[in-house]
């Protein structure tokens, strides 16, 4: 174990009991906030000789390169404020939002909550976030100091307040603010926390929304890689014809997953709770759907595995089920910041 590895294990066996005291997005904010005062003094820069940055884990995917397979899943930093920290903390790449093309505050607090009997997350944040413009700014910045060292994926999805018939407007919008400053982008439809967003998830809803990003992708110098992130709660058949009607757009590949609306099987209560599950309890259904698309898609799309990862264990299961890379949220909630060279010195092993 490396002296940084010693640091974040002391660390966050002092930090996760009072952190876990608070209200579960007091903690996320507080986090942040520090998170970002970081950005702001240091590069984020690692060397060759980092676990995260050794020459042997790197992955070549959608033409970029990823120093190593582990990625930050969007929803942890919404608003693009702490991706020099992110890059220090061993990520080989960073996904951001989700952005939505107008700023909005999300859903009523409390909206989110923690599980630690299940080592899981609910949450309800519904899309809060500054809006694309906003976004636009933080990423110019990020980009004219020219410290990255790993790829920047930007998650977009939909404002609440445009009807669904105009969603493929809606994520059109967006990339034309923000799509030139990312190195790949999302369409996010699969989160449950926006009323009517699951229901984009058909074929023909797909297709008339990567359509109508493709038009000013295609006008870019270096169009952007563009992946669909899908819900596990799809019926085996419709997440595969989801998948297909992506990649016949003109998609680089998927994410599997984004979080569940069931509950079942839990330890935990969730009186009072609605929002998405993540963390450990969706680890197999997660894991499994990517397999699944996998098998009906072949070996040439990118599939970025989601859902569930808590150890070395989980992330190679991903792995195993075809995906190129893999993604993690609650995991670095439960686990702390070391939890990335936890999962590539298990893997190695």
């Amino acid at each position: 174990m490396g002296e940084t590895d010693g640091f974040n294990d002391r660390f966050w066996r002092f930090a996760r009991p009072l952190l876990f005291r608070l209200d579960a997005e007091r903690a996320h904010e507080s986090t942040l906030g520090l998170l970002g005062l970081c950005s702001r003094w240091f590069s984020g820069r690692l060397g060759a000789g980092d676990l995260a940055r050794a020459p042997g884990r790197a992955v070549d995917a959608m033409g970029l390169r990823f120093p190593n397979p582990i990625g930050l899943a969007a929803g942890l930093d919404k608003d693009a404020v702490a991706v020099p920290a992110w890059q220090a903390l061993g990520f080989g790449f960073i996904e951001v939002g989700t952005i939505t093309a107008s700023a909005q505050p999300g859903n009523p607090k409390p909206r989110l909550f923690r599980l630690p009997a299940d080592e899981a997350l609910i949450n309800r944040m519904g899309f809060n976030n500054a809006g694309a413009d906003a976004a636009a700014i933080r990423l110019e910045r990020l980009r004219a100091r020219d410290i990255l060292q790993v790829p920047l994926g930007v998650n977009l999805g939909k404002s609440k307040v445009t009807p669904a018939e105009d969603a493929a407007d809606d994520y059109r919008r967006s990339f034309e603010r923000v799509g030139h400053l990312a190195d790949y982008v999302v369409v996010n439809i699969s989160s449950p926390n926006t009323p009517g967003l699951r229901d984009l998830q058909r074929v023909e809803e797909v297709a008339r929304i990567i359509e109508a990003i493709q038009g000013p992708n295609q006008r870019l110098v270096r169009p952007r890689p563009l992946l669909v992130k899908l819900a596990p709660d799809l019926a085996d058949e419709d997440a595969i014809d989801c998948a297909r009607a992506a990649l016949d757009a003109g998609c680089a590949g998927l994410i599997l997953t984004n979080t569940s609306i069931r509950f079942e099987g839990l330890r935990s209560s969730t009186e009072g709770m609605s929002g998405g599950l993540s963390g450990r309890p969706i680890l197999h259904r997660s894991t499994a759907l990517l397999g699944l698309v996998r098998q009906a898609v072949g070996p040439d799309p990118v599939l970025v595995g989601v859902g569930g990862v808590m150890d070395p264990a989980g992330a190679a299961a991903k792995l195993a089920a075809g995906a190129n890379l893999v993604q993690i949220y609650s995991g670095l909630i439960y686990r702390g910041p070391g939890f990335v060279r936890e999962l590539l010195r298990g893997m190695s092993s």
